[in-house]
């Protein structure tokens, strides 16, 4: 007995369109079976006498499509252990059609033979009903993959698989993440079917209020050239960037290198920090876009030698990431942050040790990076060190260090001790006060930075109350400055 299966599309919806060899085959196979009888052309078909068997139950019996074409695939496959038969679809087979994809690869692991025959797709009647050429670029979306990541409004745009107010619903919240909310957009129902077509075309924002949803529903987005649709693009951005570098660009953009926007990267980043602690949203996605700058400029000097582009930055970022949770990614498990980070550090060595950057006489001290501000430095260094257990086993040992280098400070200062020396029992006393911070799980920078923030506001509430006097800083006295201090410090 054959095993083997034919698989034939039913077209857009017009029986009419439906091929001669199509009809040939439909009416003279033994056994037809049609993943659903939800198709304008069924109709003809049962009117010609043509016996066939849906799957349309299947859909009631599964919770997701995904469930449901895993099914029906599986189950065309057991059939064809009974002889040959033939297998219909809407539009095209390999057009939007999961269950052929599927049939392709179990039939070959089932030893069935597997014929695939065309058919006029929806995307036939949608170049014509429509009026657009797809050579001008076009792409085909899902309704379920509607992100900005795959829209490009360049590309003429069908969205197939709308199926009811829902799905349109959720199209509608992907489209306006790229486009305004009032942007034209064609909605098509049965295209190309006698008395069932219905084009209309609406606001973006009334996508989702239309009636007439159905398996042959899909929504159109004609190509645009308008630049605003494209500045929320990354592409875009890498666009800006090379043309700033580029002859004829922007002079002072085209002189700069990696040491001249050294120190521009770290004002950057302490601007995103400053809008952090203000709590500062609208400012902090400002400063965030300038901090990308930076990162996009050291990128495009290096695309511009042959070295790497911003795109290879990304690879390495998500190939890290990815790699280095396996808790999130792998099989491995997480159940706190503590285990999260454990996992962390533990795929990073096995990471140096891939690259061969594990060497027995490297330090565990060398991954801080040389040019961190001192006080994080320390913070970093001390915690490194107290991995491999160098450590004090208890905070009060940490604050008897304190209190042991702030006397040798003391010391120092009483045996009239050179500056350098000072410098060092000071460096001593810091760093002591660095540990502390630790076993007490407080990063000693972020502490330093609000002090300083109480600081300026007390000192800055000092001005105000002296200027008010018609006095300043500058001609007030110790004592007058102090009480205004503590007044500032009752007002918190």
């Amino acid at each position: 007995m054959s095993k083997a299966i034919t698989v034939v599309g039913l077209g857009s919806g017009d029986p009419d369109q439906l091929t001669l060899g199509i009809w040939k085959i439909l009416q003279g196979a033994s056994r037809v079976y049609v993943r659903t009888k939800e198709h304008p052309v069924m109709h003809r078909i049962a009117a010609e006498g043509i016996a066939f068997e849906s799957f349309d139950s299947v859909y009631e019996a599964n919770e997701s499509f995904g469930d449901v074409y895993e099914s029906i695939a599986r189950r065309i496959i057991e059939l064809a252990d009974q002889g040959e038969l033939v297998y219909a679809v809407p539009g095209h087979p390999m057009v939007a059609e999961k269950t052929v994809l599927l049939l392709r690869e179990y039939a070959e692991a089932a030893d069935v033979s597997l014929t695939v025959l065309g058919g006029e797709s929806f995307l036939d009647q949608a170049f014509v009903r429509l009026g657009f050429d797809p050579i001008e670029g076009f792409q085909l979306l899902d309704s379920s993959d509607v992100t900005p990541e795959h829209i490009r409004p360049s590309l003429h745009t069908l969205i197939g698989q709308v199926y009811d107010s829902l799905t349109a619903s959720e199209v509608k919240l992907g489209l306006m993440d790229v486009y305004p909310d009032d942007h034209p957009v064609v909605v098509g129902h049965a295209l190309g079917v006698e008395g069932e077509e219905r084009i209309l075309r609406v606001p973006l924002y009334e996508l989702d209020r239309l009636e007439g949803y159905g398996n042959l529903s899909l929504v159109y987005i004609p190509r645009s050239e308008d630049e605003a649709l494209r500045a929320g693009s990354f592409a875009r951005l890498h666009e800006i960037v090379n043309i700033l570098r580029s002859p004829g660009g922007c002079p002072w953009d085209m002189e700069q290198t990696h040491a001249s926007i050294r120190k521009n990267l770290i004002e950057e980043t302490y601007e995103v920090l400053e809008t952090i602690d203000e709590d500062d949203p609208d400012h902090m996605r400002e400063e965030l876009g300038d901090l990308l700058l930076q990162i996009m400029l050291h990128s495009q000097m290096e695309e511009e030698v042959g070295t790497f582009n911003v795109y290879d930055v990304i690879r390495g970022l998500n190939e890290k990431l990815i790699f280095r949770h396996p808790h999130v990614f792998g099989d491995s498990a997480a159940g706190d942050a503590e285990e999260a980070l454990k996992n962390w550090d533990a795929m990073k060595e096995e990471e140096k040790k891939r690259k061969g950057l594990s060497e027995p006489e490297a330090s565990l001290l060398d991954g801080v990076p040389r040019d961190l501000p001192a006080l994080m430095k320390a913070y970093k260094i001390q915690k490194k060190a107290a991995k491999v257990g160098f450590d004090w086993d208890e905070v009060s040992s940490a604050f008897a260090k304190i209190e042991e280098e702030l006397g040798e400070l003391r010391e120092g200062l009483a045996k009239g001790a050179d500056s350098e020396a000072l410098k060092l029992e000071l460096g001593d006393l810091l760093f002591s006060a660095v540990n502390a911070a630790r076993f007490l799980k407080i990063d000693p920078e972020e502490a330093l930075s609000l002090v300083n923030d109480k600081f300026r506001r007390r000192f800055r509430y000092i001005e105000d109350r002296l200027r008010e006097r018609g006095s300043s800083p500058q001609t007030s006295t110790l004592d007058e400055m102090d009480a205004l201090w503590n007044e500032a410090k009752a007002a918190e």
